[in-house]
């Protein structure tokens, strides 16, 4: 099922690009492919990691040029958390109605659902007379882990 999804969300954006007649390059298909082959939350930097994996030839200006258009297309979501740089999720377009939560120290990031928040949500638009579309929740934490042992297994604390 998540493949089927994900190579609609492929599709979503060739067709995005296409109307707004843009070119279809290699790299750009790599770029997509990595962005929409993982589940994680990355930056920008770590794209480019990702899909120079893939192909050495994929430049940072087209990673810089695709991200925008990406988030344009409402198939990945930009997030930012404070940082000097951006995070983007690939899971938006199967799933935008998620909340975040961040690791401050590690910079693990938890995507979760509550059946309280959607609750008040929903209390809180029929209270103002409006239907909630959408919400960003986004909180950020510590890692116990890292208080208690000094390290974690998360790339920050290595």
């Amino acid at each position: 099922m998540q493949t089927i999804v994900r190579e609609e969300a492929k599709r979503k954006f060739m067709d995005f690009l296409e109307k707004k007649n843009l070119r279809i390059t290699d790299q750009r298909r790599i770029i997509i492919d990595t962005v929409f082959d993982t589940e994680e939350h990355f930056t920008a930097e770590q794209l480019l990691e990702w899909a120079r994996e893939k192909d050495r030839s994929v430049s940072r200006a087209t990673i810089y040029r695709t991200l925008p258009l990406l988030t344009e297309s409402n198939l990945v979501h930009e997030m930012d958390f404070g940082k000097p740089y951006k995070f983007y999720d690939p899971n938006y377009s199967d799933h935008p109605n998620h909340n975040h939560l961040i690791c401050e120290d590690c910079e693990k990031i938890v995507e979760f659902d509550s059946d309280q928040i959607e609750s008040i949500e929903n209390e809180i638009g029929q209270k103002l007379g409006f239907t909630v579309k959408s919400q960003k929740l986004q909180l950020s934490a510590t890692c116990d882990i890292l208080k208690k042992s000094g390290a974690c297994d998360n790339k920050a604390c290595d």
